[in-house]
C-alpha cells in the first residue's frame, strides 16, 4: 500500500471513554491499519496504491447527534449504529485528487446509545460490536456498499476476516438457540 491512512478521532460523548473498558482511539488505530492494509493485499483499490495521505475522520457520538445527521441526510427520523460519508462518492474528489498530495476519504460517526444496546441485545460485548461497526464505516469510506446481493456479500466476507484477525468472532453468524 503505497497510500499513508491518516486518522482523525474526535471523542463527542466522554462515555466513549469512561463507560467502556478499552481505549477508542488505540483501537480505532489499530482497526484502521488493519483494514486498510487487508483491503490494499486483497484487491486493486485505486485509492491505496497512490502516493498520497488521505484523512479519515471519526467522530464518536451519541444519539441525539446521529439522529440530526440522519434527519438531515437520509431522511429518517431516529439514530443509527454508525454513519458513513464516504467522499470517494463525490465526483469532485476525484477531480481534485490529481491536484494534491492529501485528501479527506470521509467521515464515520458512531452512536454510543445505540451501539452499547446493540451490543446488549445481541448479546456480546461493546468492544466487539464497537470493532464490527468501526470496520464496516471503513470499509464504506473506501467504497464499499451492501446494496446488491454480491456486494454485500464481499464487504461482508473482507468484515469478518479482518475481525477475525482482531480475534472476534463473525457479526453475521447465526446464534444458535439452545
Amino acid at each position: 500500500m503505497k497510500s499513508k491512512i491518516a486518522l482523525n478521532v474526535l471523542v463527542e460523548d466522554n462515555r466513549w471513554t469512561e463507560n467502556v473498558d478499552f481505549d477508542v482511539v488505540k483501537v480505532a488505530e489499530e482497526l484502521k491499519e488493519l483494514t486498510f492494509n487487508y483491503v490494499a493485499d486483497n484487491v486493486e483499490h485505486e485509492l491505496l496504491n497512490q502516493d498520497k495521505t488521505f484523512n479519515v475522520n471519526v467522530a464518536l457520538s451519541n444519539d441525539e447527534e446521529v439522529h440530526k445527521l440522519n434527519k438531515e441526510f437520509r431522511n429518517m427520523d431516529k439514530p443509527t449504529n454508525v454513519l458513513s460519508f464516504a467522499n470517494i462518492d463525490d465526483e469532485t474528489f476525484w477531480q481534485e485528487l490529481n491536484d494534491t498530495k492529501e485528501a479527506e476519504l470521509g467521515d464515520i460517526i458512531l452512536a454510543f446509545d445505540t451501539l452499547v444496546r446493540e451490543a446488549l441485545e445481541k448479546g456480546i460485548s461493546v468492544y466487539a460490536h464497537f470493532c464490527h461497526l468501526l470496520v464496516h464505516g471503513f470499509l464504506h469510506i473506501l467504497g464499499f456498499d451492501h446494496q446488491e446481493d454480491k456486494e454485500a456479500e464481499e464487504m461482508e466476507e473482507f468484515e469478518v476476516d479482518i475481525l477475525a484477525a482482531f480475534s472476534i468472532d463473525n457479526p453475521y453468524k447465526e446464534t444458535e438457540e439452545a
